[in-house]
């Protein structure tokens, strides 16, 4: 008898608990729309976080929410949108695919290095100490955009210039985020003619630096009447919303800074 009481007051505490925890999961259960799941499954699992959330999970969460649109998921292309629309009921129309490109063409062959650098393999730790590329616009080499591409889309050639793959490319866009000299853009794909330089540096300096830099003549712009190609100062640019087809650009630049170069090909 002397244990009894004890037992029975702990069994009756663990009941009076086991009751209030049961009664308050009931109350302030969380639950999930079921659409999460399902817009889980259309998405292509890669957690790549180009559409701005750590990862597929939490972009599922968020669409269903409707805290974020449809159409972010570059990975899954028209495929995905058009499963997320008809589960959300909402229209999306699919957009014309994105390919980055390497704005730059001045690898080991083109371009004057001014010394050799020896710390850590990142562009972003190499340009902030000046880099050892003559040009302080042209491309490093070093393999920041290659390391953040979820498609393997980007290769570092051998002259250290990095060149995107477009057929493997999904334009996600996290090469343009990681370059730290703002030299990868996200262009459509149908779009082929492209000025291959950034530099902002006068004609006989960029002459000096890199054999295939802009020197800013301006005949590129002259042959189109400014209707694709305009002049930034001493830089030559492509406006990629007009469809740009006049090959004498390419043909007919003296440093060679213009290049035709496909897109994506067709399935």
């Amino acid at each position: 008898m002397t244990f009894l009481f004890p037992v029975l007051a702990l069994g009756g505490t663990g009941l009076v608990c086991g009751v209030v925890l049961a009664i308050a999961a009931r109350k302030f259960a969380v639950t999930e729309d079921p659409r999460v799941q399902e817009i889980l499954e259309a998405l292509p699992g890669a957690n790549c976080g180009a559409c701005g959330v750590p990862g597929c999970a939490e972009y599922a969460k968020a669409v269903a929410q409707q805290k974020l649109p449809i159409d972010l998921c570059k990975r899954g292309g028209a495929a995905t949108l058009a499963r997320l629309s008809a589960l959300m009921g909402v229209k999306a129309e699919a957009r014309e695919r994105q390919v980055a490109i390497v704005l730059c063409q001045g690898d080991d062959s083109r371009a004057v290095r001014r010394g050799l650098y020896n710390g850590l393999a990142d562009c972003v730790a190499a340009n902030a100490m000046g880099g050892d590329k003559g040009c302080r616009y042209g491309c490093l080499g070093l393999g920041s955009c290659a390391r953040v591409c979820p498609a393997g889309a980007i290769e570092i050639k051998p002259g250290r210039l990095a060149e995107v793959h477009p057929d493997l490319c999904i334009g996600c866009g996290l090469c343009v985020q990681a370059c730290p000299r703002g030299l990868i853009r996200l262009v459509p794909e149908s779009r082929r003619i492209h000025v291959l330089c950034r530099s902002r540096d006068r004609g006989p300096v960029v002459k000096k630096l890199c054999s295939v830099g802009c020197i800013g003549c301006g005949l590129c712009a002259k042959i189109v009447g400014n209707q694709g190609i305009r002049m930034e100062g001493p830089l030559a640019v492509v406006d990629y919303g007009v469809q740009l087809e006049n090959d004498e650009v390419t043909a007919r630049c003296p440093q060679h800074s213009i290049a035709s170069r496909p897109g994506r090909r067709q399935a």
